[in-house]
């Protein structure tokens, strides 16, 4: 799925995976993040810490009618509060990923998928 942007200066083609890694990027500067997990790392009960250049597969981006979803899956320190560190993620990752790409996105949909003892 890739995005077209026309602009003054011609059309810019933006990947999917150009979008996850400024998610990711954005989400791993954040106070309480311990790392990035995949999406089925509950399912298969592996809750395995992503390395920082597979990040980006912490996140999925899925396209809706005229607007954009991305759904980051994080792992949070243990002792720190849970909402506080998503509503952190969820403000910074949307505000990234607008700045960066001057265009807006429907939701940005954070999942816990671990505590972690840091």
């Amino acid at each position: 799925m890739d995005i077209d942007k026309k602009t003054q200066f011609g059309v810019i083609n933006i990947t999917s995976d150009a979008i996850a890694q400024v998610a990711s990027n954005a989400a791993g500067q954040c106070y309480g993040v311990v790392g990035m997990a995949h999406k089925r790392s509950i399912r298969s009960e592996i809750n395995e810490l992503l390395k920082n250049e597979n990040f980006s597969k912490g996140v999925f981006v899925t396209k809706r009618k005229d607007s954009f979803e991305v759904d980051i899956y994080i792992v949070v320190g243990y002792g720190l509060k849970i909402t506080e560190i998503a509503s952190a993620v969820q403000k910074k990752v949307k505000f990234d990923l607008e700045r960066t790409f001057n265009m807006t996105f429907a939701a940005i949909n954070i999942y816990v998928q671990g505590i972690k003892n840091i």
